[in-house]
């Protein structure tokens, strides 16, 4: 028993230590060796109900010094008391660390002989479970493991082509194959290739232009407004926020102009028509475009939606949000959870949802898939905009994260987008991270956080497909079904033998 229980502690600790493979700190090698030692315990564990406890364990460790954000949005700004918002974000980590609890529990409970098998199956099994984080309940894929990979590993290269929940994967399985080098009787040379060959095939597949240049490349300006989130809804604060957009604006001598996530507290209706005049004239005299966040309520009904507007030398066009943030945006199973609405202090907690099939807005000579917030945590749902796009842009508001790690994780996320689509990546935020990201998920400019600015540069726009556009996960989720199928079979056919 004390051996069991310093294996959950030190289990704990490796998912703890595992946070610094994502950003802030980009250590992408770290989740190599801490997942190596979980698999270790996993093959040295005596039951299944043991290899769940330490899945468990580790993914304690990795989302409570990972997700410690969600404290700041619920506490300091979603006014939620201290004792419920911590034991709100517990509950969160312990749902969480279930899916690597059921990782370990399957992979003990398949009991594969065969060792490099045994690693196929770890990985899909891994990634299998991320994926089903992200539909499960609307989803939740923050700190996918794949995204720790982003964008200096060789494992990055897998992004084009089986996405984040592929090369969570890869990283897995190689995780696993390096773990037999703990055990004397693998420590064979016949390991080292296959592993070998995974990060080779990644770095090769960095190499891959996936998509094309098209056209000349395009000024933009991505607005920072750094509007505190206790003063946003302020209503004595509105036209200061209102002031500084515009200012920040008719600075700008770009063809494109983004504004963060409803950078106009207000409903579109109620918004002074001089003022969306004013940005409009100033745009078209750029020969350009200024997108706009506001809250739109058509008809004056009850339904209202996170929306993007654009105005300027092309016809105004309008994205609304669709996927929502749970309790944040929409309240899920209203007749249970509908108590929460008094307990966060969430403005508009409720909105509608924006439909699957928007187009990208034609706006300063491109074609720009427009996503909003949370959006662009899911992967599928961005490229259903491609490959028509030809840029990619995030608007969101992360002062709900407040300084915390949010900010970076959410960047490091956008840089997984920018590579699965072969596409740049133009993020503007209220209070940062702010940047402008290249087709191969790379930062080539950011703002500095917590400031009032405009970060100018230049983007390109690019045609084509990479083969996850055109797939999406199908490729990831036939690799997995068939290894875990495969491991299936086996245990079956050993089931058969021993009965005869």
């Amino acid at each position: 028993m004390n051996t069991i229980r310093s294996k959950l502690i030190i289990s704990f600790l490796l998912g703890a230590l595992t946070v610094l493979g994502f950003a802030p700190f980009y250590l992408f090698p770290v989740p190599l060796f801490t997942v190596a030692l979980l698999c270790h315990f996993w093959r040295g564990s005596a039951t299944p109900f043991h290899s769940a406890l330490l899945g468990f364990s580790f993914g304690m460790g990795m989302f409570s010094a990972g997700v410690t954000w969600i404290y700041v949005s619920l506490h300091d700004f979603g006014a939620m008391p201290m004792p419920i918002a911590v034991i709100a974000l517990l509950f969160l980590c312990a749902y969480l660390a279930l899916f690597p609890a059921a990782t370990g529990w399957i992979l003990k409970k398949l009991n594969i002989a065969m060792p490099a098998l045994w690693s196929l199956a770890a990985g899909a099994l891994w990634g299998l479970s991320d994926w089903l984080r992200s539909v499960l309940f609307t989803g939740f894929p923050w700190l996918t493991l794949g995204y720790s990979q982003v964008p200096h590993s060789p494992l990055a290269g897998f992004a084009p082509v089986v996405g984040a929940y592929g090369i969570s994967l890869v990283l897995v399985c190689s995780a696993a194959l390096f773990c037999l080098f703990f055990e004397k009787e693998f420590r064979q040379r016949r390991y080292l290739l296959p592993l070998l060959a995974i990060w080779i095939i990644g770095f090769g597949l960095q190499h891959i232009r996936w998509t094309q240049p098209l056209g000349e490349r395009v000024t933009v300006s991505l607005l920072q407004g750094n509007i505190s989130q206790d003063l946003k809804w302020r209503a004595d604060q509105i036209a200061t926020s209102m002031d500084t957009y515009a200012r920040l604006a008719e600075e700008s001598s770009s063809r494109l102009i983004i504004t963060p996530e409803i950078s106009v507290p207000l409903y579109r209706d109620e918004v002074p028509s001089s003022y969306l005049a004013q940005l409009a004239t100033h745009a078209r005299q750029n020969n350009g475009d200024i997108l706009v966040g506001m809250v739109e309520a058509p008809g004056g009904g009850s339904a209202y939606y996170n929306s993007m507007f654009s105005f300027g030398s092309s016809p105004g066009q309008s994205y609304r949000k669709y996927h929502l943030v749970p309790f944040g945006e929409f309240i899920p199973l209203k007749p249970v959870f509908g108590w929460v609405v008094n307990v966060l202090k969430i403005p508009l907690s409720d909105f509608s949802r924006g439909t699957l099939d928007q187009k990208p807005m034609n706006i300063a000579g491109q074609r720009v898939a427009v996503n909003i917030c949370y959006e662009d945590v899911f992967g599928e749902e961005i490229i259903r905009q491609l490959p028509q796009a030809t840029l990619l842009a995030n608007v969101s508001n992360d002062a709900w994260f407040g300084r915390s790690i949010g900010p970076r994780q959410h960047l490091q996320i956008s840089q997984m987008r920018a590579l699965e689509t072969g596409r740049y990546m133009l993020r503007a935020t209220n209070t940062g991270v702010t940047a402008i990201i290249d087709e191969r998920g790379v930062v080539l400019q950011q703002a500095e956080v917590f400031t009032t600015t405009a970060l100018h540069g230049m983007a390109q726009g690019f045609s084509g497909a990479t083969p996850y556009v055109r797939l999406g996960n199908t490729l990831f989720l036939g690799l997995a079904a068939i290894i875990v199928l495969s491991g299936a079979l086996l245990l079956v056919f050993r089931s058969a033998r021993k009965n005869l």
